[in-house]
């Protein structure tokens, strides 16, 4: 692989595992992966099979409200060399399965972007992204792919770029996902829209398992979970 088509893959993958999830503004205190009920994801990230890096999810219960922390870093190497490089830090905070407020700072390469939001009777207010300001009455979903509410979805905010996109999401049926190394059983999930069709998986109960999606010059992104790590 050289670099130009590990940056192009790399480039085409970010915008799918950033997976949207964003730092709330006005928040109530920092998510604490050993608060009561905290609930933890811990992603290997996966090129065509080889590790790149990983993401971590910590939603914290706070009484009708969530808070979701979000970590990613992901790099690709060739001889040494860093070819590629991707972070992405939030927070989110709900009201009960409504986006409430968000902050979200990517670093894509070198190419830096924040997104703001803040939400009162009109609606959730939205800046950054390069956009004017902009509101989106009604209740907002992000791509929070660990709340089964997502999955009733006809339309989501992508927390890197601002944007509300269409897409569609369906159920494909049964399958199986590796969780820390072992098959697990699984029901998959497709979404369709606005990128290439991003494949979920979710145990019988709706906790979230993985993801898959193909991305620049065929090649195959992959959240795999890591049940040792995962609180």
């Amino acid at each position: 692989m050289n670099a130009r088509v590990a940056h192009r893959a790399l480039a085409a993958a970010a915008a799918l595992a950033a997976v949207a999830v964003a730092h709330g503004v006005d928040a109530p205190p920092a998510a604490d992966a050993d608060a009561p009920g905290a609930r933890v994801w811990n992603f290997r990230v996966l090129l065509d099979g080889q590790p790149i890096g990983r993401h971590r999810y910590t939603v914290t219960p706070q009484g009708e409200r969530r808070e979701v922390r979000s970590d990613a870093s992901f790099e690709v190497r060739m001889l040494g060399f860093v070819a590629y490089r991707y972070r992405h830090q939030a927070r989110e905070r709900w009201q009960h399965d409504c986006l409430a407020g968000l902050d979200a700072h990517t670093d894509d390469d070198g190419r830096v972007t924040r997104i703001d939001a803040t939400r009162d009777e009109a609606g959730l207010r939205i800046t950054g992204g390069g956009d004017a300001p902009r509101l989106l009455p009604g209740c907002v979903l992000s791509y929070a792919y660990w709340n089964p509410a997502m999955l009733v979805q006809s339309r989501l905010l992508n927390a890197q770029t601002g944007e509300l996109e269409t897409l569609r999401i369906e159920r494909v049926g049964p399958g199986s996902v590796d969780v820390a190394g072992a098959p697990t059983p699984a029901v998959r999930w497709r979404v369709s829209g606005a990128h290439a069709p991003i494949e979920l998986w979710y145990s019988a109960q709706g906790d979230w398992l993985g993801l898959d999606s193909t991305v620049a010059g065929g090649r195959r992104l992959s959240y795999r979970l890591d049940t040792k790590e995962n609180g």
